[in-house]
């Protein structure tokens, strides 16, 4: 069967992508929804222009945010983006081709990324699938914040589409710096939710078997320049969330 299909789209002070995303969706959406959570740059009048439906809402996670804009949508089959992702034409046509003869329940793809100009294609980061195209009676977005995931029903088929979900994830070091310390703070809040600890020990080990693991399990070093930083800041990251745990049980302690 033929269906209708609302591209869904959370968004903060994204004037330097969402422009690029909402290209790539054009023609495929029968309507597309931005839950933006007041951003201060350009990322309204740009989304306007676009003739989107615009809406504020106030941000508390990645996943409640993504659930708020599910249920904004006018459809019930929607194709849901981050800001900085894009569609190639080789997927457009594949959505278009699930759009025309919906099989499925919900569908995968397989998500490209570049960082600082560099295309990754290893270090466990591609093909970083992920599920996008769904049927949200059958789906919602879970996981831990700030990694949300779709969860889907226990009854519920999934197919993949051929094609990569551009992702545009870092343009410099220091936003992928300023990036860790941004989501290493929203994990801490989780893990405190969760009353997980953590040990010194942890603190040793846990940040080179990151990188061991992703520059040369996942091949990292083919990654060149960019598969260096990506495994050192990665470690780094690990450090840092578990670094602010270990002090936060030490100091109430």
């Amino acid at each position: 069967m033929s269906v209708k299909i609302s591209v869904v789209i959370i968004t903060y002070n994204e004037e330097r992508v969402i422009g690029p995303c909402l290209d790539s969706v054009a023609g495929i959406a029968d309507e597309i929804v931005v839950v933006d959570s007041f951003s201060t740059d350009r990322t309204k009048e740009i989304c306007e222009s676009y003739g989107v439906n615009f809406s504020a809402n106030p941000f508390v996670g990645h996943i409640e945010q993504k659930n708020h804009a599910l249920t904004l949508a006018s459809y019930d089959h929607v194709l849901s983006l981050d800001a900085d992702e894009a569609l190639t034409e080789e997927l457009r046509e594949a959505v278009a081709a699930a759009k025309a003869n919906w099989t499925k329940d919900a569908y995968k793809l397989a998500r490209l990324t570049n960082y600082c100009g560099s295309w990754i294609k290893h270090s466990g980061w591609y093909p970083d699938w992920k599920v996008r195209l769904f049927d949200r009676r059958k789906a919602h977005w879970g996981g831990q914040n700030p990694h949300d995931r779709v969860i889907l029903a226990a009854e519920a088929t999934l197919g993949i589409l051929k094609g990569d979900l551009l992702h545009y994830s870092y343009y410099s070091i220091k936003q992928h710096l300023d990036q860790v310390n941004f989501f290493t703070e929203i994990a801490l809040e989780e893990m405190k939710r969760r009353n997980k600890r953590t040990s010194i020990l942890a603190l040793l080990l846990k940040p080179p078997f990151k990188f061991i693991k992703m520059y040369f399990v996942q091949l990292g070093f083919l990654d060149g320049f960019a598969g260096f930083c990506i495994a050192v800041i990665s470690s780094y990251a690990v450090f840092v969330k578990y670094a602010k745990l270990y002090l936060y049980n030490k100091n109430r302690a």
